[in-house]
């Protein structure tokens, strides 16, 4: 008997300008990383691009787990505060679009994986905050290469993967703040405690998200491609 593999959504940015070589044309994207992860694990990737949050349902419906991807800040109004800081890196629509996602996949029971801004997102959708700007978390160094070392809880999913100290890559300027109710940390990091990695507390919700990128490292280290192992088949 062949066992159908799971199918992944992978939410998906937008550019609203591509650059001369795309003729400025307006484009719907994934990082391959998320995609090509995926695909050699076994699993099976589709694009969900931003839309009108009453089509969540219908897109949650489709998939066994949903992927949320790095980008765009997350708008502060969507956790009740105003913006403190100067900032063009926001696309609301993907944050209103996503979190109904979220509340879809919660609904549904299926399983969430957050990277970097995804596992924001989702600690906002649950009632958490963001400090909105932190320092030094912006590698200078390529995607591929590790930057800092977080320290990760014994027994918990990344100590499987990971082992209880990890070297890892760093591309955010937000971080959680207020944590969920539904979160619990289960990483962070070594220098200055930042929330680097966070699990779901409640039967109700699989969610596991990394403030780090996986996606950058898969092809270039087994840790990371046997965290994507891991979403696609045992959360």
């Amino acid at each position: 008997m062949t066992t159908l593999q799971p199918i992944i959504g992978v939410a998906a940015n937008e550019r609203r300008d591509a650059g001369d070589d795309m003729g400025h044309m307006a484009i719907s994207y994934n990082p391959s990383g998320y995609i090509k992860a995926v695909q050699l694990v076994g699993g099976l990737p589709i694009m969900i691009p931003i839309g009108d949050p009453m089509h969540a349902k219908r897109y949650t419906s489709m998939i066994d787990k949903l992927v949320l991807a790095g980008g765009q800040n997350v708008a502060p109004e969507f956790y009740g505060e105003v913006e403190t800081i100067k900032s063009s890196d926001y696309n609301r629509e993907r944050d209103a679009f996503e979190i109904a996602l979220i509340n879809e996949a919660i609904k549904q029971n299926k399983p969430i994986v957050g990277v970097c801004r995804g596992m924001q997102l989702v600690n906002v959708a649950l009632g958490g905050s963001l400090n909105q700007q932190i320092q030094n978390h912006w590698q200078e160094k390529a995607m591929t290469q590790t930057s800092h070392d977080v320290l990760i809880s014994k027994h918990s999913p990344l100590d499987s993967i990971y082992g209880r100290k990890a070297h890892v890559n760093s591309f955010h300027r937000q971080s959680l703040k207020q944590l969920a109710p539904q979160l619990e940390v289960i990483a962070k990091s070594l220098d200055d405690h930042i929330v680097e990695a966070v699990q779901s507390t409640d039967s109700n919700l699989r969610f596991l998200g990394v403030q780090w990128h996986p996606d950058f490292m898969y092809n270039v280290r087994d840790e990371d491609l046997a965290f994507f192992r891991y979403a696609v088949f045992n959360l």
